[in-house]
């Protein structure tokens, strides 16, 4: 047993690469999270008028990103009538970019292993009441079995903890077990057809083992960019290092990994400090590679079972403060996917996608191994948090059609080479919502033929004829092949895409 801890001790040591820090910081050594810069622009904001509004909200419209400055004012309005103006202006610009779809996705628990001591985490190495396992790559099948044979995801995100049990040679080798399966649903083959990551901060060398296994978005987040708040919320391990997470995703992109997802857990600082720093790491990739992050995300912090910081977060984020960050991130980086996941209640799921999230997740369970064993029942001792809205897959869609949405589950783009600076070009210029929105419609023809019950399908055809339509005449020189990809997804081929 000493042996062990020593080795899983020289592991962990053994992970932070100073060499891959340095050759990304500013003149002087300076990070990208100026803490003067934010002060600054947070002590200088003041209310805006009204015109002086209309011309930050025109801004955005314009799929341009906003600056500190302009941001920090958005952040003092609370006048309900100028919130009602942002949101609808955050709406806009997302069917601008991304049309009305709403793109779907499961989470999926690898492991919970860890060698990090984060507070506010039910899988913090110190935790003795949680239950502990990494996937087998048999228990990899059995859970995609239910999530592409009986559920219907395309598109997971695949979680691991930071530990050896589950390095970069066993992420990359469980991305090919899961691409593996191809469950067999109405007598034809389906399966996963994306699968993000979302791993601790690894090595340019390990990043690339990760990439040449199939990855689509890598995600880190750094939890908070406040220092003083990161240094008391993670004691010890790897992720202690704040500069070592602070530049995984510049890691990522060196090695080819062209889709990064950055966020904060919201609740540990200040969530104004947070959107900033979030739109300087935003700004310094760009900077550095030519490209921003593909996705933000905003995880507020939930409970977790023997984790008592995370049920009193130091920072408590309300559900309209919580809205607010979703509208002015929206406003502020107006390119990019914004996820809101399954961690929130109903409600607020609900009313964020009036205000421009681009991706959800549904049909959840976070514990590991739990799709098979347990599917939807919540189980403390076995998960990193509690989960506020656990309905099922068609649940959802439901919902989001009633409300005009359409639910995609297309990863036609990866496939085609639309990532990295190419799909940033067609979200900018409005391009990429014409090809999302044909793919979508097959996408979703394909599910509520497959997976979808009487009402669903119902409500979905409906859906599907007005977006028929609007292809119709807004597209009407890819309408004819859409058509024909069409009649023959109703045949029953799948997987056609544009």
């Amino acid at each position: 047993m000493k042996s062990s801890t020593l080795d899983l001790q020289a592991w962990a040591d053994s992970r932070v690469r100073p060499d891959e820090i340095t050759r990304y910081l500013q003149p002087g050594g300076k990070d990208y999270v100026d803490d003067g810069a934010i002060a600054a622009a947070l002590a200088k904001a003041k209310l805006p008028d009204a015109a002086r509004l209309r011309a930050i909200l025109d801004k955005s419209l314009a799929i341009q990103n906003l600056d500190l400055g302009e941001v920090a004012e958005l952040m003092l309005v609370t006048d309900p009538d100028w919130l009602a103006r942002m949101g609808a202006a955050a709406l806009k610009v997302k069917q601008t970019v991304y049309d009305k779809r709403i793109v779907t996705f499961a989470p999926l628990y690898m492991g919970n292993q860890c060698v990090n001591s984060c507070r506010y985490c039910g899988f913090r190495s110190d935790n003795d009441q949680i239950t502990r396992r990494v996937l087998t790559e048999a228990e990899i099948r059995a859970e995609i079995e239910v999530l592409a044979g009986q559920i219907g995801h395309k598109r997971l995100v695949a979680v691991y903890g930071e530990h050896p049990s589950t390095d970069a040679d066993y992420i990359a080798k469980s991305i090919a077990a899961i691409y593996s399966v191809q469950p067999v649903v109405n007598g034809r083959k389906t399966g996963i057809r994306r699968v993000n990551v979302n791993a601790a901060p690894m090595s340019i060398e390990d990043l690339k083992t990760v990439h040449a296994a199939g990855l689509g978005t890598f995600q880190v987040f750094q939890e908070t960019y406040e220092r003083e708040t990161y240094a008391a919320m993670h004691p010890s391990g790897p992720k202690a290092d704040f500069r070592w997470r602070l530049y995984a995703m510049h890691r990522a992109m060196e090695a080819g990994i062209e889709d990064v997802g950055i966020g904060s857990l919201y609740g540990l600082a200040d969530w104004r400090f947070e959107i900033l720093a979030t739109i300087l790491h935003a700004n310094d990739l760009e900077r550095q590679f030519g490209l921003g992050p593909h996705t933000v995300s905003f995880p507020r912090m939930e409970p977790a079972h023997n984790t008592p910081l995370a049920s009193k977060p130091p920072h408590f984020v309300s559900d309209d403060e919580f809205l607010r960050v979703v509208t002015i991130m929206r406003l502020a980086l107006p390119y990019v996917g914004l996820i809101v996941t399954a961690r929130e209640g109903a409600e607020i799921r609900r009313k964020s996608f009036q205000l421009g999230i681009t991706q959800t997740d549904a049909s959840s369970a976070i514990g590991v191994g739990a799709y098979h064993d347990s599917g939807l029942v919540q189980s403390s001792e076995k998960q990193q948090f509690m989960l506020g809205d656990i309905r099922p897959l068609e649940d959802v869609v439901t919902e989001l059609a009633d409300a005009g949405s359409l639910t995609s589950f297309c990863t036609a783009g990866y496939r085609c080479g639309r990532t990295g600076k190419c799909i940033m070009t067609l979200l900018r210029s409005g391009q990429e919502g014409k090809f999302c929105k044909v793919n979508a419609a097959l996408t979703f023809k394909e599910w509520i033929d497959d997976f979808g019950g009487p009402a669903v399908k119902a409500k979905g055809e409906a859906l599907l004829a007005k977006e028929i339509e609007e292809i119709a005449k807004d597209m009407p020189n890819l309408y004819p092949q859409f058509r024909k990809h069409y009649e023959r997804t109703i045949n029953g081929e799948r997987d056609l895409y544009f």
